[in-house]
């Protein structure tokens, strides 16, 4: 069965507290992804067909492909309307807390959630999750927070409910979580709840072709720049890394999105068995990890980068300039190094 790996007694709680609460807030992690904004929505339209009255509040703007879901055009984003949202959840009485296992995650927002009255409910797939939240429904051997809440969603009984709105926001959070189902994705579940999504009316050629085939301008372009003339390839070490400074993002006129699956690219090489890719921020250096096979670049990313994730998919961030990054990304691919020989 779909839900063998959940804990029932938690679905009975979750079910008891969806059941008594009214206003209801649903976050996701900052620089919101496919996982992120799909779970959210996904939720949302669930909850809003209950009869609760639901918000979903980012810390901040998503990929301009994502607006394509339905629903996506009501989110109310922190970085523009921050009084709405803290107002929102100072007046919730159930918060959800998706594909984030930190209040750190949340940015900004963290204080106000952590400050608010209403019970706290997490479901996500990252190792470690703190225990800020009243209820926990963790399952790191997901490979999508998408896929985790339909399990939940069918635990719950809500199958029947699932209409096409909420199953194209769990295909896309599913699809962009794997590299569309290109790794993290070879258990027959995911096939499973697929099945399901279809007989619900999604039209997965037409999601591919929003989230994953429709570009701009700017995104073609700074992509294009950053393999023609950014990417350094490591045979020796079986590496790649990708850098773009703050610099060159403003020159290609960059918006959030427009490098989601850059880090992807190396990975096409044969002599390639991970990928690194290095974004400047305003205060930080954002760090992107992908491998094939069994290389875990999650191992990479805790040690080195204050972040983690999974075997073939792991983020984290480092707190300096670029060069002392690139530094720093010659350290990981030392270890790395001694992970392939493992690997043997």
């Amino acid at each position: 069965m779909i839900t063998k790996s959940l804990d029932h007694k938690k679905i009975k709680e979750l079910s008891r507290i969806i059941a008594g609460c009214k206003r209801v807030v649903i976050t996701c992690h900052i620089a919101p992804d496919g996982d992120a904004v799909g779970s959210s929505l996904a939720l949302c339209h669930m909850l809003t067909d209950l009869g609760k009255e639901v918000h979903v509040v980012t810390p901040d703007m998503f990929a301009q492909n994502l607006f394509y879901l339905p629903g996506a055009k009501d989110i109310v984003i922190y970085t523009r309307y921050s009084d709405f949202a803290i107002q929102l959840i100072n007046d919730a009485d159930l918060i959800f807390c998706l594909d984030y296992n930190a209040i750190k995650r949340v940015d900004k927002l963290g204080s106000h959630i952590l400050d608010s009255a209403a019970i706290k409910v997490m479901i996500d797939h990252h190792l470690g999750p703190e225990e800020f939240p009243y209820l926990t429904i963790s399952h790191p051997e997901e490979s999508s927070t998408c896929i985790l809440l339909f399990k939940v969603f069918c635990a719950l009984g809500l199958v029947p409910l699932i209409s096409k709105n909420i199953a194209t926001c769990i295909y896309t959070g599913m699809m962009t979580d794997t590299g569309n189902f290109s790794y993290n994705s070879n258990k027959p579940d995911i096939y499973q709840a697929i099945s399901k999504l279809v007989e619900c009316g999604i039209n997965k050629d037409d999601i591919y072709r929003h989230i994953i085939n429709t570009s701009t301008l700017s995104r073609l372009r700074i992509n294009g720049y950053a393999v023609s003339q950014k990417m350094e390839v490591f045979p020796a070490n079986r590496a790649a890394l990708i850098t773009l400074t703050r610099d060159e993002l403003n020159e290609y006129d960059y918006k959030k999105g427009d490098t989601e699956s850059l880090v992807n690219l190396p990975l096409q090489l044969d002599n390639v068995d991970y990928s690194v890719f290095l974004r400047e921020e305003e205060n930080y250096i954002k760090v992107s990890m992908r491998s094939k096979g069994s290389f875990p670049v999650n191992k990479l990313c805790e040690k080195f980068f204050n972040g983690g994730g999974h075997l073939n998919a792991a983020g984290g961030e480092f707190d300096g300039t670029m060069q002392q990054c690139i530094e720093r990304f010659n350290e990981a691919m030392k270890y790395g190094d001694t992970l392939l020989k493992s690997k043997k």
